[in-house]
C-alpha cells in the first residue's frame, strides 16, 4: 500500500484536501498524511532528505503551493531543484525507469480559484450563488481572475447574502465548506485538473 504525504502552506487548503481526498483516492486508497507547514519552501528540503534517507519504495509526496503573485516557473524549479537535491525522482524528473516519488503542483493563483471552478459546489454551499457564474465577465477562466482570487470569491459570496460586513474571506470555514460537494470530472480550473492528474499518477 502507498504511503502518501500532502505538504500544503495555507489551512484552508488542509482543510480542503481533507475533504477532496477520500473521494479522488477511493481508486487507490493509501495511507496519508497532510503536513502544514509555515514556510513550504524553507521547510521542505529537510523534510525530503529525510524521506529519502527512508528508501521506502511505498512512500510517495505531493506538494502543493499557491502561486499567488509568484512566478509560476520559478517557483515549480525550486521544488524541483530540491527533490533532485535529495535524491528524489519527480513526475517531471522520473529515474532512468520512468518511476517517480514526488509530484509538485502549483496552484494558479490560490486555492479559490478552484473553488470558483465548480459553481454547483458554491451554490451548496451557499445558497443564493447565481447558476450563470460561470459565465460571468472575468471569471470564465477561474485561474485567470485579475484583482485578487479570494477576494473575488468574498464578493461573489458578500453578493449573495454570505459574510456582510466582512473584509476578509474566511478561507478554513470556505473551504470546508465548499470541498465537501466538489464534483472533481467537472471542475473548469486547469490547475484543480493538474493537481488532480498528478495525484492520480503517482498512486497508480
Amino acid at each position: 500500500m502507498r504511503r502518501l504525504f500532502l505538504h500544503v502552506e495555507e489551512p484552508s487548503m488542509h482543510a480542503a484536501l481533507e475533504a477532496l481526498l477520500p473521494g479522488l483516492m477511493a481508486r487507490h486508497p493509501p495511507t496519508w498524511r497532510i503536513i502544514e507547514h509555515r514556510n513550504l519552501l524553507a521547510e521542505l528540503p529537510a523534510r525530503l532528505r529525510g524521506y529519502a534517507r527512508q528508501a521506502d519504495p511505498a512512500l510517495r509526496v505531493l506538494v502543493l503551493l499557491d502561486r499567488d503573485a509568484r512566478d509560476c516557473r520559478l517557483l515549480k524549479a525550486r521544488l524541483e531543484d530540491a527533490a533532485r537535491a535529495a535524491g528524489l525522482a519527480t513526475k517531471t524528473s522520473p529515474g532512468w525507469d520512468g518511476r517517480f516519488q514526488v509530484v509538485n503542483r502549483i496552484v494558479v493563483e490560490e486555492l479559490e480559484a478552484w473553488f470558483l471552478g465548480d459553481v454547483p459546489a458554491l451554490r451548496a454551499a451557499f445558497p443564493g450563488v447565481p447558476a450563470t457564474l460561470a459565465a460571468r465577465r472575468g471569471l470564465r477562466d477561474p485561474d485567470a481572475i485579475q484583482g485578487g482570487t479570494w477576494e473575488t470569491l468574498l464578493r461573489v459570496l458578500q453578493q449573495a447574502g454570505h459574510y456582510p460586513g466582512t473584509t476578509r474571506l474566511p478561507k478554513i470555514e470556505v473551504a470546508r465548506r465548499v470541498a465537501a460537494t466538489m464534483q472533481p470530472d467537472a471542475n473548469r480550473s486547469a490547475s484543480f485538473q493538474a493537481f488532480r492528474a498528478g495525484l492520480d499518477a503517482l498512486l497508480t
